[in-house]
């Protein structure tokens, strides 16, 4: 478990470390009851434009569009949430409110359980394999 004081944002204690899904993942570091609010991630707020030329040029992409006009890049962010992995049986979602980044839990998440979210739509476009490990994975993302 973490020692070091965590952000107001981020409401539950969050540890990095290795994933099976892919390189590092985001676990919980305490229980964290369904439907609350685990924490957020910040970062630079871009274009669009720039976001999608960003993507063609890292393997590791942390980058969330906004809407069709701005994105936040979190690929210098301190903030654990930036290493959630995806999943086709996601605990938690992610949620665009206000301009933030937020995630919040589908149902109680146990300590050392890895958080994971549904990415959704990707730049991958579907070339990329899924490595989740749910029963109900659909193999790309």
């Amino acid at each position: 478990m973490s020692t070091e004081p965590r952000p107001s944002y981020q409401k539950y204690a969050v540890d990095v470390h290795a994933s099976t899904i892919d390189g590092q993942g985001a676990f919980a570091a305490e229980p964290i009851p369904g439907r609350r609010k685990i924490g957020e991630i910040r970062g630079e707020s871009i274009s669009v434009a720039q976001a999608r030329i960003r993507a063609t040029r890292t393997e590791r992409v942390m980058i969330v569009e906004l809407s069709d006009k701005r994105a936040i890049d979190f690929s210098k962010s301190s903030d654990p949430m930036r290493y959630t992995n995806h999943s086709c049986g996601p605990n938690a979602r992610l949620c665009i409110r206000n301009g933030r980044v937020e995630f919040y839990a589908l149902r109680d998440i146990v300590p050392g359980e890895e958080i994971t979210v549904n990415y959704g739509e990707t730049h991958h476009e579907g070339r990329l394999t899924c490595r989740c490990g749910a029963p109900n994975c659909i193999g790309a993302i």
